[in-house]
């Protein structure tokens, strides 16, 4: 059982860097037994649907293709098995054009202008962003257009815009790889900003307790409807303005004032943008009720009314409080009845009078009266009705025959009315009688009569009015007819005549000849006939067919697009002519409407564009004939779309395209080109250029290996085009350049080994296959002998003792490249090479427990032999130690390794030629062994001890990191970590309890683990003294008579023992000498002298009074000397 191991490669442990559109390779080895489950996983959870992952028991591979700037971010590799999971990770940057923009906001919007903001893109591409572009788009408009290409901040102020226009905005990041994607204002934009203030403010009217005002619409509303009206009030000593009316009209009536109190007045607009500035009542104003003298406001003082009819007299005036109003008429107080009333309001007084009669008419008198004083104001109401009858007799001066609407010979009186614009008078008495008689004759013939027209059954006549009517109206005219066969005169009238000058003669004999003839009937009677010239036989009539093109339809017709065609032709033709409308290349639209008759036709089409330009055709054709004309229409629309758009060159990071100008430009002339791309991967296309005057273009700055569509535009002065779009996505890519260095990996007498490198670049497509050739000694013909995938081939079947040329070339999708030769030809011939091993590494290190494989590169000719020696010693192989050879490695195996596996090893090759060796170290990583002991007690005293001891023989591999000490008192048997932390081989435990026994045990650890513990004999914490030796017998040195001098010797033994620590540093390592009282200290059983690495340590046993003295310690190395004085 092995748990999970991932062996993630050094590139791996890097940003993982690829371009986008290329293919993505994570090819990561990994161990465990059971084999590992294997799972790969992405930061944040995103979808890997778009990835293929091949998983074995020794490695899993994880494959994205066609990557985008959504593939970078943290891929995790999770293995799992009984034993254990272990999880790696790898950064994946992908260089792609940027993510969109974040957080675009609208900052500001005026009358012309709207100023954006927003953040970087998230995903930067891999690349420094260089600029933005900013695009608007009218929210009627399917097209964007650009409003700066090149933005280096993070906001732009768009201007120049259309008052009152709704628009959409967007904006795009640009890195060296592209233009990214776009973010877009999710609703449109209408511009526009608050109105202006409210025109003047006007007074209408106060009282105690309300204000009316009124005021003028703002200069300009902001180029939005003006949604309201806020007015706000402020009293006198407040600063606080508060609502008191929001209204939609330009008047407002303000009610709850309190009376006497002054008040300020202000009135704002609203629309959909917000409130503008306020407009202010130029005085304050006194909440109280007016007086004003009663004045009229008359705009005039007379007043008409036709009889019969209703008079309405609105008298307009002023006054506070409201006057009284009384009427008068020609100085008489006004009576009102149900007909005539008076009434009054607050400011006019109206008089009204129903049917009005003669008797209504005169003077009135209207007077107002109130507190203030009084005012009169005198109207005229006139009535306007039909005169009187005329004065009489009548006299009838003449009789001529300028009066109609006699009867010939009655007798006739007259009497006469006068009128007005009110109507008529009486008449006046009658005159006399008259009779009516004025002389009449019979018309002359009509005139000018002729045939028009003639069918199989019918003739049709036409005249004029004769010169000479008789004086009297012609009441109408009688067409006879003679056929001729029979030479008999029928009427083909009525009696009476018709009234029309024309006629269709109608139930005639085919093929039979007539006569016609035409006279015209007054109220004399009927006049001379007049003639039709000729005969006329009766018989269908054939005419070709003809049309009349009017004058503007011979020009050419232009017609803007969206509006209507109208084109409307006369024709005729016997019989009436088929009819056909048609198009030069192309046909008629279906939404086309055509019209026919016998005498013109009408075509219309409804909503043209740009593809209703053309030549239509118009042909009649009856038996007659044929007849053709054509109209040329003009739509003036933006162009069709260009034809004929070819890639002409493809590079690592161009494409060059060329296309013909289009059929229809619009009716105008093209002003320019506009090239797009877009790339495979996305759905928006950028701008290349927007001027562009030729009909070619390079398209550079694309990213190697990606595909792109492109499209081409034309515009005219009525927009831009349809576009011309390339049908399949272009791979940016070109040959490859030649490969890498050839080299020789091995000759025989009948074969080459050959490898090389890849080739530089790749020419932006995946490189499919090499194709290796060979020329023979003196021949100039190249051969192809291999084609392989690999960095390798082996060309075989050669002829011994032959020399040959050896050249590589690549291959991609675009093609091949220029090949690659080998610098020197080869000989076919086996090859003697003097054996040689060359390790990679000195040193291997691995974990105990974990397996070891160790690869030394070997070559030699023949394969040579190879040995290994352990430590001096042959390498003993077993099923856990064993080594495998190739052709070129040799390879230890250690399964399981122990720290027994380390040491040196030397590998030693040998051939006929002769032999070479080489050595490596391997260390075993493993938690170190025990400290070495015994445990010191270095100095020992009722609250301390000092321990040292010696570094573990085996440290694992690597450097002990610190020392563990525990302790424990021997009267229990729990541990207690004194310290975890220890860098040195000594510590100085404190804080004991003193007479308590102690013992003491220490851990080597390292970065694998800790060792096991090395233990102390016990020990307690006590001074190392004794009791003093008994003094000596004390004598008397001095007597007097009341005192004695007493003496005595101290005891040989003091009970306690000494111990002097000196540290030291010195490279190379010091040489200590310790003298007393400048002799040489000379060691004894007592005393003695302990060095370490940094310390010399003084050690007295029982010391007393003779070792009283200065110690003095020196350190002498090459560098210098150094003394220290103990006393």
């Amino acid at each position: 059982m092995l748990p999970p191991e991932i062996e993630l490669d050094a590139e791996l442990r890097k940003v993982v860097t690829i371009r986008a559109c290329c293919t993505l390779r994570l090819f990561v080895p990994i161990k465990g037994r059971p084999a590992p489950e294997v799972k790969w996983t992405r930061e944040h959870g995103e979808s890997l649907d778009r990835a293929s992952i091949e998983s074995t028991s020794s490695y899993t591979l994880l494959i994205v293709e066609n990557v985008n700037r959504f593939d970078s971010g943290k891929y995790i590799l999770t293995i799992e098995n009984s034993s254990g999971s272990k999880t790696a990770f790898v950064n994946v940057r992908v260089l792609d054009t940027p993510g969109a923009p974040q957080d675009l906001k609208i900052k500001e919007v005026t009358k012309s202008s709207v100023t954006l903001t927003w953040e970087p893109p998230l995903i930067d591409g891999g690349s420094k962003i260089k600029n933005y572009i900013v695009e608007k788009r009218e929210s009627t408009r399917k097209a964007y257009s650009t409003v700066n290409a090149n933005c280096h901040k993070t906001s732009w102020k768009v201007d120049s815009l259309q008052e009152g226009c709704n628009y959409y905005f967007r904006v795009l990041a640009e890195n060296e790889y592209g233009i990214g994607l776009p973010v877009e204002t999710s609703e449109s934009i209408k511009v526009s900003e608050r109105p202006l203030p409210p025109g003047k403010i006007t007074l209408l009217d106060v009282t105690r307790n309300s204000v009316t005002l009124s005021w003028e619409k703002p200069e300009h509303d902001g180029g939005s409807r003006i949604l309201g009206y806020i007015v706000e009030m402020q009293s006198k000593g407040s600063e606080k303005w508060s609502t008191c009316a929001t209204v939609k009209v330009t008047e407002a009536t303000i009610t709850g004032l309190i009376q006497g109190e002054e008040y300020t007045f202000r009135v704002s607009a609203q629309n959909e943008k917000g409130i503008s500035d306020p407009r202010q009542l130029g005085i304050p104003v006194v909440a109280k009720d007016l007086v004003i003298p009663p004045a009229f406001k008359l705009l005039f003082t007379t007043f008409s009314v036709l009889a019969g009819e209703d008079l309405k007299v609105d008298v307009p005036f002023v006054g506070r409080p409201k006057p009284a109003v009384s009427w008068h008429k020609d100085n008489v107080a006004l009576k009102q009845t149900t007909r005539v009333n008076a009434e009054s309001s607050e400011n006019n007084a109206v008089l009204t009078i129903k049917e009005a009669c003669r008797e209504d008419v005169g003077t009135y008198l209207v007077k107002l009266t109130n507190s203030a004083g009084e005012a009169t104001e005198t109207l005229n109401i006139v009535v306007l009705d039909k005169p009187g009858p005329p004065t009489g007799p009548v006299k009838v001066d003449e009789v001529t025959a300028d009066m109609t609407g006699l009867i010939e010979n009655h007798d006739y009186e007259y009497r006469v009315s006068a009128e007005n614009a009110a109507g008529l008078s009486e008449p006046s008495p009658p005159s006399a009688y008259y009779k009516a008689c004025d002389p009449i004759y019979k018309p002359g013939p009509p005139n000018n009569p002729k045939v028009t027209d003639v069918t199989r059954s019918s003739v049709f006549l036409s005249w004029g009015k004769p010169i000479y009517d008789g004086g009297s109206e012609i009441q109408g005219y009688i067409v006879e007819k003679c056929d001729v066969s029979d030479g008999e005169w029928s009427i083909c009238t009525p009696p009476t005549g018709i009234k029309n000058v024309h006629m269709e003669v109608e139930k005639l004999v085919e093929k039979h000849e007539y006569k016609f003839r035409i006279c015209a009937v007054n109220k004399a009677g009927v006049g001379e006939h007049a003639d039709v010239p000729g005969s006329v036989i009766v018989e269908e009539k054939m005419e070709a067919p003809d049309l009349d093109l009017d004058m503007e339809l011979r020009k050419i017709v232009n017609v803007r697009a969206g509006g209507s065609l109208r084109l409307f032709v006369p024709i005729r033709g016997r019989p009436t002519p088929e009819v056909k409308w048609g198009k030069v290349d192309g046909d008629i639209r279906e939404a086309a409407i055509i019209d026919t008759t016998s005498s013109f036709t009408s075509l219309v089409l409804d909503n043209v564009n740009r593809f209703d330009s053309g030549k239509y055709t118009l042909t009649l054709e009856n038996s007659s004939g044929t007849k053709s004309a054509f109209v040329s229409v003009r739509v003036l629309d933006t162009p069709s779309a260009p034809v004929n758009l070819k890639i002409r060159e493809i590079t690592k990071d161009s494409v060059s395209l060329s296309w013909e100008p289009p059929l229809l430009d619009g009716g105008a002339k093209i002003k320019n080109f506009i090239i797009e791309k877009r790339e495979a991967t996305r759905k928006a296309y950028a701008a290349v250029v927007t001027n562009c005057h030729k009909t070619s273009w390079k398209v550079d700055q694309l990213q190697e290996g990606c595909y792109y569509f492109f499209r081409v535009s034309a515009e005219n002065e009525y927009g831009i085009g349809l576009p011309a779009e390339t049908s399949d996505p272009i791979k940016v890519a070109e040959v490859p350049q030649p490969p890498g260095k050839i080299t020789v990996d091995d000759v025989t007498r009948n074969s080459v080994s050959l490898s090389w490198a890849k080739p530089e670049h790749d020419g932006g497509s995946k490189i499919i296959q090499y194709i290796v050739e060979m020329q023979a000694k003196g021949s100039e013909k190249w051969s192809e002998c291999a084609r392989v995938k690999t960095l390798e081939a082996v060309v075989t079947n050669l002829t011994q003792g032959e020399e040959y040329l050896f050249r590589v070339m690549a291959v991609n999708e675009k093609g091949k490249s220029d090949p690659r030769a080998l610098a020197v030809p080869i000989v076919a011939k086996d090859l003697v090479i003097e054996p040689d091993v060359r390790p990679a590494f000195h040193s291997y290190s691995v974990q105990v427990g974990q397996d070891l494989k160790v690869e030394i590169p070997i070559a030699g000719r023949p394969k040579p032999t190879v040995t290994w020696l352990k430590d001096g010693q042959p390498l003993r192989q077993t099923t856990r130690v064993n080594v495998s050879d190739s052709t070129d490695l040799t390879i230890l195996n250690l399964k399981e390794t122990s720290k027994e596996d380390s040491g040196t090893y030397e590998i030693t090759v040998a051939n006929v030629v002769g032999q070479k060796s080489a050595s490596v170290e391997i260390i075993t990583l493993d938690k170190p062994d025990p400290p070495v002991g015994p445990v010191k007690f270095d100095e020992i005293s009722a609250e301390s001890i000092t321990l040292s001891w010696n570094p573990p023989v085996y440290t694992g591999g690597c450097q002990i990191t610190n020392y563990i000490v525990h302790k424990r008192d021997t009267t229990t048997t729990v541990w207690e970590t004194v310290s975890a932390t220890v860098a040195r081989t000594t510590l100085k435990v404190t804080k004991l309890k003193t007479g308590s026994e102690y013992q003491f045990r220490i851990f080597a650890e390292n970065r694998y683990g800790q060792s096991f513990a090395l233990e102390s004999a016990p020990v307690v914490a006590q001074y190392p003294y004794k009791e003093p030796g008994p003094p000596g017998t004390p004598f008397v040195t001095t007597v007097t008579k009341d005192s004695m001098v007493v003496q005595w010797h101290e005891p040989v033994n003091d009970g306690g023992n000494l111990k002097v620590e000196v540290p030291f540093i010195g490279r190379p390592k010091p040489t200590i000498t310790w003298t007393k009282d400048e002799q040489p200290l000379k060691q004894t059983t007592r005393l003695n002298i302990e060095n370490t690495t940094t310390l010399t340590i003084l050690h007295i046993k029982e010391s007393n009074r003779e070792d009283f003295g200065k110690y003095t310690v020196t350190a002498t190395n090459a560098a210098g000397t150094a003394t220290d004085n103990k006393a």
